[in-house]
């Protein structure tokens, strides 16, 4: 029997993918919609980013949940997956469109 979880540096990983990759980039893009500081367009990317990011944290908390660990490894990976498309959409669509106004 094994007495370590072989998900759990995968887990710390994860969790910070989701807080620093998922979080702060949709809270800086929000403030700068809420603001004003940026073209209108912007704040359509939320509208895709927004439930990217919160299937990522569904994933995630399903993955933290799960028993079996090539189970919780996908979960996991797909959570990071999401999390990543969404800060791809979000950060760089705003310096796309940026770019493009200016």
């Amino acid at each position: 029997m094994q007495t370590t979880d072989p998900t759990r540096p995968l887990k710390w990983y994860a969790s910070l993918a989701a807080v620093l990759f998922g979080i702060l980039p949709t809270v800086m893009v929000a403030l700068l919609v809420a603001r004003g500081n940026t073209p209108r367009p912007v704040g359509l990317l939320l509208i895709g980013g927004v439930p990217l990011v919160a299937a990522g944290w569904i994933s995630l908390v399903r993955g933290f949940r799960a028993t079996d660990p090539e189970t919780a490894a996908r979960r996991l990976n797909l959570a990071m997956a999401c999390i990543a498309g969404a800060d791809v959409l979000l950060l760089g669509g705003n310096a796309l469109i940026r770019m493009a106004t200016d």
